[in-house]
């Protein structure tokens, strides 16, 4: 099946069971089932911005990572906003290359584990498939099409989980749809996209996800490098070139392996958490609805107030200091990015969702050269997502019959598991 787009694609959307992509929703070990991150990170922030430990060992959880790296190093966290941000702006004292030994087994060598040269090389070329020319037509024939295919779908409901019918899809549509990949291949893609990420917990199955992507991949991307289409973003990728070299077959598929959980996972976390600030509070949702132009303020507060992972790590190139903390060449230090988006040094009351403070930048898309290349996709299709949604069904609302207040839980990433609501 070829890839569709227009009215072709929120055809098919609309004729698909959103429960296909349960997976998403399936790669996050139960040991991480933790509510409660941010109230010990942040008496330990108040206390002290800088801690020669971890995250983890902050909220009093054991740290049951597989990657051996971590238990070989020492570690700090960073928990304060201006020294979290001075982290991420300074990559030659504060190195990326800790993603290899992490991430890299099953994505291999990306853009997140580079540094200097190499890292402006190939950054300026994705910059350029991610161009604004290619980002309104994707929202045209893309975005705006999955969007309504599944908001077709819950026509006539009374009632849904929003998770699972709408903001767990939409974000996978589109990468997929972005990709030029056949439709009817998603949620077996999408599996061992996601399931890549669980090399922290479980190498195996991490390892056998990124081979099988790895052989699903490959073949596309050749013959994509044979017979390129005009808008695919492989397509873009076999084409564009580094000093007049063009990227190898192991370099795309490495970046497409990142491109469904750093981008589709964290979209659809970061939108599931920005619905729940919003409904958990009448006064806000009903501004919004009142005031559409109000979605880009909510849907950063959103992303500051829960981001869908909660830190970055680096790694110390040499030996430094932060806020009294002696920090020594080869030290694994973890950017706490939620920690630091509540500092109350920078926000008052932080700990809140508030569509109407007064914006300031955060880290939930990093910082320096290593800000996140999908940033503006991501707020588009969340705002083209809310805005849909709320149009279609205006009286929106948590379902007052449900058993409980939807829950944000997790470490690494975050998000809630279900929102029952009624329209």
């Amino acid at each position: 099946m070829e890839s569709l787009s227009g009215g072709a694609l929120r055809e098919w959307v609309r004729e698909q069971d959103p429960a296909l992509l349960g997976a998403v929703l399936d790669v996050d070990d139960p040991r991480y089932e933790v509510v409660d991150l941010y109230g010990p990170l942040g008496k330990a922030r108040r206390q002290a911005p800088v801690h020669d430990t971890t995250q983890i060992d902050l909220a009093g959880f054991a740290d049951f990572r597989t990657v051996s790296s971590h238990a070989q190093r020492n570690k700090v966290c960073v928990l304060g906003f201006e020294l979290a941000q001075d982290v991420l702006k300074q990559p030659s004292v504060f190195s990326n290359r800790i993603r290899e030994e992490t991430i890299g087994p099953v994505w291999g060598h990306t853009i997140l584990g580079m540094d200097g040269e190499e890292h402006r090389r190939h950054r300026g070329l994705l910059t350029k498939a991610f161009s604004s020319g290619a980002i309104r037509r994707w929202t045209d024939e893309l975005i705006h099409p999955v969007v309504d295919g599944l908001l077709d779908r819950l026509e006539g409901r009374d009632a849904f989980d929003l998770i699972r019918e709408f903001t767990v899809a939409f974000p996978v549509h589109v990468i997929t749809a972005m990709l030029g990949l056949p439709p009817d291949d998603m949620p077996q893609f999408n599996r061992w996209a996601t399931e890549t990420i669980t090399i922290f917990y479980d190498k195996q199955r991490g390892l056998a996800a990124s081979r099988s992507l790895y052989d699903y991949l490959a073949p596309i991307v050749e013959e994509r490098r044979a017979h390129p289409g005009d808008s695919d973003l492989i397509s873009l990728l076999t084409q564009a070139e580094i000093d007049g070299e063009r990227l190898d077959t192991e370099a795309i598929v490495s970046f497409l392996r990142l491109l469904l959980p750093a981008g589709a996972e964290t979209t659809y976390r970061s939108s599931s958490s920005t619905m729940v600030g919003l409904l958990s509070d009448p006064r806000q949702i009903h501004a919004v609805k009142a005031d559409p132009g109000l979605l880009p303020a909510a849907i950063e507060e959103g992303i500051r107030w829960e981001p869908p992972l909660s830190s970055v790590e680096r790694l110390a190139e040499v030996d430094t200091e932060l806020a009294g903390v002696v920090i020594p060449a080869d030290t694994i230090v973890e950017v706490g990015i939620g920690a630091a988006n509540r500092d109350e040094a920078r926000w008052v009351d932080g700990d809140a969702f508030d569509l109407f403070r007064e914006p300031q930048p955060h880290l939930s898309f990093a910082w320096g050269s290593h800000l996140c290349l999908g940033a503006h996709l991501a707020r588009l299709e969340t705002r083209v997502a809310f805005e849909r949604l709320l149009e279609r069904f205006p009286d929106l609302h948590l379902d007052p019959q449900r058993s409980a207040d939807p829950v944000i839980r997790g470490i690494g990433f975050r998000s809630p598991d279900r929102i029952p609501v009624r329209v």
